[in-house]
């Protein structure tokens, strides 16, 4: 957009778009910034401390010495994903950024978290520029036939919209309608189902706009260039609390499904070593107060970590 209506535009961003604006406007997911890890809350999130949690020496042994050689490992993640992951002070923050130092300190390395395009974060495991990703992945049969995926949270898909839903938007009735969603995303194959549903029903497509940064779509709908959006329930929850009363979600979550910590695929002890990490967190508490943190421990936590595909 011309300059002028860019500045314009951004003195209206509410409070989680903010958030995420450097992503969005700058480093977008391009895969050029890396940042620490922080604990730190984002603008109205929880700010509880979450404290530090002792290495398990069992666990940690189980890291191939190849991964953990520099005492750390580089996970590849998408910050314009808030409360997930997101750039909050020029650091990552997020549910899933305490979550994975929580992990990398049971097995005894630093998360190294490194900012990238969503759709270019498995091929990445692929290409080994990451050791591990964590951003919010669903678990599905396509992924799994490439990668190694170990359970933490479960979330569904909610659709948002404007305060009162002036045009009427249903999820399941979508046609004819505009609606913004992040690139790579599961919620891509969900539209492109409801689009071949409208058409074989004679109805208008849905308008799909598709963008690089969860935050340009949260920006697209304030902004009003499109009447919904579709991202995770986690995601659209926080950005309705964020926006001051601009938003609101339609209905209830559906197609809810786990979260998953991408490897590479056949990662044996390592991925026993991530999944006894997690399941390690969950038994002792550490894992119910970083979700309590982030406000999402009523939706989506779960008592067992697996690994997917089972070994």
């Amino acid at each position: 957009m011309p300059r002028g209506t860019q500045l314009k535009a951004i003195a209206l961003l509410p409070a989680f778009a903010l958030v995420g604006l450097t992503v969005a406007c700058g480093a977008g997911g391009s895969g050029a910034g890396n940042v620490s890890a922080s604990n730190s809350a984002a603008p109205g999130a929880g700010s509880g401390d979450v404290g530090t949690v002792a290495k398990d020496d069992a666990l940690a042994a189980m890291v191939p010495a190849d991964i953990k050689s520099d005492g750390k490992i580089v996970v590849g993640q998408d910050q314009s994903y808030p409360p997930n992951e997101f750039v909050d002070g020029g650091k990552a923050a997020g549910f899933d950024v305490d979550l994975g130092t929580a992990i990398g300190q049971v097995l005894g390395v630093q998360m190294d978290f490194q900012n990238a395009a969503f759709d270019g974060i498995i091929p990445g495991i692929g290409a080994k520029k990451y050791e591990l990703a964590m951003s919010s992945f669903s678990i599905n049969a396509e992924r799994l036939q490439s990668v190694d995926m170990i359970s933490y949270y479960s979330a569904g898909t909610s659709l948002a919209v404007l305060k009162g839903n002036p045009d009427g938007l249903k999820a399941d009735d979508l046609c004819g309608k505009k609606v913004a969603v992040q690139k790579g995303t599961t919620q891509v194959e969900d539209l492109d189902k409801k689009n071949a549903a409208c058409t074989g029903a004679g109805k208008p497509a849905i308008e799909v706009t598709q963008l690089q940064a969860q935050t340009d779509v949260n920006l697209a709908l304030t902004a009003k260039r499109v009447q919904g959006e579709l991202a995770d329930s986690p995601v659209i929850d926080y950005a309705v609390k964020q926006t001051n009363g601009q938003l609101e979600s339609v209905g209830a979550p559906y197609d809810t499904a786990p979260y998953g910590i991408v490897l590479p695929k056949n990662s044996g002890d390592f991925g026993k070593a991530v999944q006894g990490a997690i399941q390690k967190l969950i038994d002792s508490g550490a894992y119910k107060k970083i979700l309590d943190k982030w406000g999402l421990n009523a939706t989506g936590a779960v008592t067992k970590s697996e690994i997917n595909p089972a070994s």
